[in-house]
């Protein structure tokens, strides 16, 4: 089995799947060109994936696959789940990236994705209940933004939106809040891309938030811009339980990066994208789903304790 280590990371905190990639174009129902950065979550016993699609034409969308055990035997949608709906302009170009949280109060999933109306891309919410009809709540914020998830509850009677706006060039984590899903302030950065390190250029939010007795983990993805091109790495953080915006600890070194043929070799080379996590209670394993070269799903395995451990050892 491959790890982390041996491909130049950090110890031996996430170990690749040896059936990686898990999806490919080969495996979809109908022609597409890519599949990958798909959003994760557990649905009715299962291993739910809400991949992004991209289609001849370069536009995407998001199609569910299925999963008993979450690695294999994938049951993929014989078409598109959730695609541009002409109601909404900003998703002309298509729907990206999504993650997914479970909202207990709401008693539906939420659904954060990136959309396209022109050039600029900003963050888009659909609820659903069953992963068949959608309820689009629309844009939640101005472009140019990315990467976009909800805390799967309120802090202080207030939603939370970790996402990563561009302002002045600059490409940091931030933190915002709603009292209702729709009008959003208090906006504050929380994760900032360093200067001069792996994650220099762009910080991102990889996953969906996961809750842990000692913090919210946040798993980001880095980028590096290099003679070669742009470096996607993965790095850790931990945000206080409570108070979310206060960050406890941040690793300084990356923990996985594109060392494998399918991470180096697609549309975008040397990309590992975290989108989507599934934790297992029983065992404590983590799975992390990943694009891979923007073209694969891979998938990477990780003990959430030893990564608690490790990120204790981390300074800010």
């Amino acid at each position: 089995m491959l790890d982390a280590a041996s491909n130049g990371d950090v110890r031996s905190l996430f170990h690749r799947y040896p059936g990686n990639p898990i999806l490919t174009s080969s495996l979809w129902p109908y022609p597409v060109n890519a599949v990958f950065n798909p959003g994760a979550t557990e649905f009715q016993g299962e291993t739910l994936l809400l991949v992004r699609v991209e289609d001849l034409r370069g536009f995407s969308h998001l199609t569910v696959a299925k999963s008993k055990d979450g690695k294999t035997n994938w049951r993929i949608s014989p078409g598109p789940t959730l695609q541009p709906d002409d109601g909404f302009q900003e998703e002309q170009y298509g729907l990206e990236d999504p993650r997914i949280v479970y909202l207990s109060e709401e008693g539906k999933y939420a659904i954060t994705y990136v959309s396209f109306s022109g050039e600029s891309p900003l963050i888009s919410l659909a609820m659903t209940e069953d992963f068949n009809s959608f309820h689009r709540v629309g844009s939640l914020l101005p472009p140019e933004d990315k990467d976009a998830c909800l805390f799967p509850r309120r802090f202080k009677d207030r939603f939370v939106l970790i996402h990563r706006p561009i302002i002045r060039s600059e490409a940091h984590i931030w933190m915002c809040f709603s009292p209702d899903l729709r009008h959003w302030g208090d906006h504050r950065v929380v994760i900032a891309r360093r200067a001069r390190w792996w994650d220099c250029h762009k910080v991102g939010l990889g996953t969906q938030p996961i809750e842990t007795p000692d913090g919210w983990l946040i798993i980001y993805h880095g980028v590096r811009v290099a003679a070669s091109g742009s470096l996607y790495r993965v790095g850790l953080a931990l945000l206080d339980l409570e108070e979310p915006w206060k960050v406890m600890c941040r690793c300084d070194q990356w923990v996985l990066s594109p060392t494998t043929a399918y991470e180096q070799v697609g549309d975008v080379p040397g990309v590992v994208f975290p989108t989507g996590a599934v934790l297992d209670r029983n065992s404590n394993q983590l799975r992390i789903y990943y694009g891979a070269a923007d073209k694969v799903v891979a998938l990477a395995t990780a003990d959430l304790g030893e990564i608690i451990d490790f990120l204790k050892e981390c300074r800010l």
